[in-house]
């Protein structure tokens, strides 16, 4: 993960994360819905054909944004039409606040099956969301246990991620992303690789992969994207042109 790092690069890396952020929303805030739609489906295309999705039990999948991102409908209803466990990411206060931790964290909530998916509300950014109500009594990844620890030995195989804008290293061995700025997944990372070494596993055995339309892939021109000491590559990123990156990913071999 990287050394910490002072306060003034801190406050320089965050600026530098803001300043792009900001120069993305322009860019994709130009690009036609129908370009999304049709990116989208390429990446829902490659996406199938992949060993790591194919042998996936349980993943995680980030729902949509109504634009400016790829578009996961088709995704969630191939992987609940495949027999997986599809778990998507549910906001909530931190049940065990403490210096230095987010009031607000990320859980990964399972959907029942494919009428629960369809039942759910889009929330004030257009996203479907889950009935805050309902929760409780659903599959989690945290939050089942005495403040807000794990009561189950439930880890995630793949995690399909969502982001501001990525690229690759210089080098060629990073894949990295830019996410939206809350670190909501930086977090969850976290408490899941905790999670996996309480269970005994050296390393937490998740994939995370990234799903971004062809304009999000910055080139050497338009600069890189910038990264600290919590910002974690990504093992694969599928393009909307039907591209693969994946340095860090085992080999990508396509089913037969």
């Amino acid at each position: 993960m990287g050394d910490p790092i002072d306060e003034p690069s801190m406050a320089s890396l965050n600026a530098a994360k803001q300043h792009l952020r900001a120069a993305m929303k322009q860019k994709l805030k130009a690009l036609p819905h129908d370009a999304i739609l049709s990116q989208s489906f390429k990446v829902y295309q490659t996406l199938r054909t992949l060993k790591p999705y194919a042998n996936a039990k349980r993943i995680s999948v980030f729902l949509s944004m109504p634009s400016g991102e790829i578009q996961t409908d088709a995704i969630v209803r191939d992987a609940l039409a495949t027999g997986k466990q599809v778990f998507i990411p549910y906001l909530h206060k931190n049940p065990a606040p403490a210096p230095g931790h987010p009031a607000r964290v990320m859980d990964m909530v399972c959907l029942r099956d494919l009428a629960d998916y369809e039942s759910l509300k889009p929330d004030k950014w257009g996203i479907p969301s889950l009935d805050a109500a309902t929760v409780r009594g659903r599959q989690r990844l945290f939050g089942d246990g005495p403040d807000g620890q794990p009561a189950n030995e439930l880890l995630l195989d793949l995690i399909l991620m969502p982001g501001v804008a990525f690229d690759v290293s210089p080098n060629g061995d990073q894949i990295r992303r830019l996410g939206h700025g809350k670190g909501f997944y930086d977090y969850f990372l976290s408490r899941h690789e905790a999670k996996a070494a309480s269970l005994g596993q050296q390393e937490s055995p998740v994939l995370l992969y990234g799903l971004a339309l062809s304009e999000q892939l910055l080139s050497p021109s338009e600069g890189a994207v910038p990264v600290g000491p919590h910002d974690k590559p990504l093992h694969g990123l599928i393009l909307g042109n039907g591209e693969i990156k994946g340095p860090l990913a085992p080999p990508v071999n396509k089913t037969d």
